[in-house]
């Protein structure tokens, strides 16, 4: 199943009016997170402080919700998707994974698992997700794996040690990222990205005018992307075949020049019902 609606502006005023019209049932809900979300603005004017605190106020109230998930079933089956798309594309025990914005690990739990202990490594911006994640090692018996969580003030990456990681992935954290906080990101992946290792990240993808829908969800075009990690010397392609499956967003795979792309094997996915956006229109 392609990524939907590539050409709609989500912010435009036509569009949120026909949504309304036709879900009027959902408009007070839009309405009270357009407002909840002004505040947050207000207090905190940067996007990372800003974005902590939606995730400190969702968390609070759902963590799966938090993280995108409407219930704890789809929280299971997008984990689950996650996990089984990296397994055919090359992610194997020995790898040392690193997961940005592991949330309250929706696949990192499964990631953990899979992984020789000591070899996977979390971080997210939200202390409060972190907590929630320490909740499902417990739930899911993960404690002798060793998994490392760690909560972040931007995507630096400064404290990782060089050319440590030979998996980084990043679910719907651009999806959520003005430029600058990807650019910050990007410029920084490399030099903890092992040499034969790549970085996979999700992204909501247009190919009409790039826009934003209350600071919260971003929409992007593909080559805009691209661009931008070729600035900062990584070469990277589009995973056509993940938008096959049902989760609502696209992925690039990025990679240090010239690194041999690891095998993959198809497999078959998951419930066609899961969706991996937290929409911010009145859903």
């Amino acid at each position: 199943m392609p990524a939907k609606n590539v050409s709609v502006n989500r912010a435009a005023l036509g569009h949120r009016v026909a949504y309304a019209l036709r879900h009027p049932e959902r408009v007070p809900r839009h309405l009270a997170r357009a407002a909840r979300d002004a505040w947050l603005r207000h207090r905190w004017p940067d996007h990372i402080s800003y974005y902590r605190a939606v995730m400190r106020s969702d968390t609070r109230a759902d963590p799966d919700a938090a993280v995108g998930s409407r219930s704890h079933e789809r929280w299971l089956a997008l984990g689950a998707l996650q996990f089984d798309y990296l397994l055919s594309h090359g992610l194997r025990p020995e790898h040392r994974m690193l997961e940005i914005g592991c949330g309250n690990l929706r696949a990192g739990w499964r990631f953990i698992r899979h992984l020789e202990p000591g070899h996977y490594y979390g971080i997210d911006i939200s202390p409060d997700i972190l907590l929630a994640a320490q909740d499902t090692m417990v739930r899911m018996e993960l404690q002798k794996r060793l998994p490392t969580l760690t909560p972040v003030r931007d995507l630096k990456l400064g404290f990782l040690p060089d050319a440590h990681f030979d998996v980084v992935h990043a679910h719907s954290v651009f999806s959520h990222s003005p430029l600058p906080v990807i650019e910050e990101c990007l410029a920084h992946v490399g030099r903890v990205l092992a040499p034969g290792g790549w970085f996979d990240f999700t992204f909501d993808r247009t190919e009409g005018e790039e826009h934003h829908v209350l600071r919260e969800d971003f929409y992007y075009r593909t080559e805009t992307l691209l661009a931008l990690a070729g600035k900062h010397g990584l070469a990277g392609r589009f995973m056509a075949d993940w938008e096959e499956l049902p989760h609502g967003q696209s992925k690039i795979r990025l990679t240090h020049p010239d690194a041999p792309c690891p095998a993959t094997e198809p497999r078959v996915m998951l419930d066609p019902d899961e969706s991996a956006t937290r929409s911010t229109e009145p859903t």
